[in-house]
C-alpha cells in the first residue's frame, strides 16, 4: 500500500499530539486554580447589602466590640448576625430620621428580619466552628482581615483550603493570647514562634489531629 503521508509530515503529528496535551493540561490548570483568582473568589469586592453598614465607622469610630453584634461567636459555630433590635438600641436615639437607615426602621416596624448577603460563605461540605477558633486564640483578623478599616464588608482572603491548612499545620504562627482575639490592632511580637508554641501547649491545641480530613469535612 502506498504511503499516504510523506515522512516529512511526521513532525506535524508529533506537534499536534503535544499541542493536545498542552491544551488538556491548561484546561485542568484553569479548572483547579480558577477559585484562586480574586475576580472569582470576590476578594476585595464589597458585597451589596440592603443597608450600607460600615464596620470602620462602628468599630474604629464608635469603639463597638465585635461581640456586641456577633453575640454567639464565643459559644457556637455561627458568629451570629445582629437582630434589628440590636441596631435599634442605638438608632432609636440617634440618626432616627436618616434615609439610609429606613430599611432598619422598616424591619423593626414590620418585625421582619433584614436579609443580609453573606460575604464569607463557605461551601456546604466545609464545617467551620467560630467558638473553637476563638477559644484557641485565633483572632478575627486572621481570617476576616482588617475589618475595622472596611467601610463596606468584603473578603480579605479567598478562604480556600490552603489557607486553613497553613494554620492547621503550624498554629503557633497565628495563635495569640485569648484576651487579644478581638483586638483588631494586635501585632504579633518578635518572639511569636516561642510564644505561639507556649500558647499551643497552654490551650491544649491538638496539632496531631488538625490535618485530619474529618476536622473540616463531616
Amino acid at each position: 500500500m502506498a504511503q499516504v503521508f510523506p515522512r516529512s509530515a511526521n513532525w506535524a503529528s508529533k506537534a499536534s499530539i503535544l499541542a493536545a496535551l498542552l491544551i488538556v493540561a491548561s484546561i485542568l490548570g484553569v479548572v483547579l486554580n480558577i477559585n484562586r483568582i480574586d475576580y472569582v473568589s470576590m476578594v476585595g469586592v464589597a458585597i451589596d447589602q440592603p443597608v450600607h453598614f460600615s464596620h470602620k465607622h462602628h468599630v474604629t469610630g464608635m469603639g463597638i466590640d465585635c461581640r456586641y453584634c456577633h453575640t454567639t461567636v464565643e459559644v457556637s459555630a455561627f458568629a451570629g448576625v445582629p437582630r434589628t433590635e440590636t441596631c435599634m438600641t442605638c438608632h432609636s436615639q440617634i440618626w432616627t430620621e436618616a434615609p439610609i437607615l429606613e430599611p432598619v426602621r422598616a424591619s423593626f416596624r414590620d418585625n421582619k428580619a433584614i436579609e443580609w448577603n453573606r460575604v464569607h460563605d463557605l461551601p456546604d461540605f466545609v464545617y467551620f466552628n467560630h467558638s473553637i477558633h476563638v477559644s484557641q486564640g485565633i483572632g478575627c483578623q486572621s481570617c476576616h482581615g482588617q475589618v475595622d478599616q472596611m467601610p463596606l464588608m468584603m473578603k480579605a482572603h479567598t478562604l480556600n483550603m490552603e489557607l486553613c491548612l497553613d494554620c492547621h499545620r503550624d498554629p503557633a504562627q497565628f495563635i495569640r493570647p485569648r484576651d487579644q482575639v478581638f483586638n483588631m490592632n494586635y501585632e504579633y511580637p518578635a518572639n511569636q514562634e516561642t510564644l505561639g508554641k507556649s500558647l499551643v501547649a497552654d490551650y491544649d491545641v491538638q496539632t496531631s489531629q488538625l490535618t485530619n480530613c474529618s476536622i473540616c469535612h463531616r
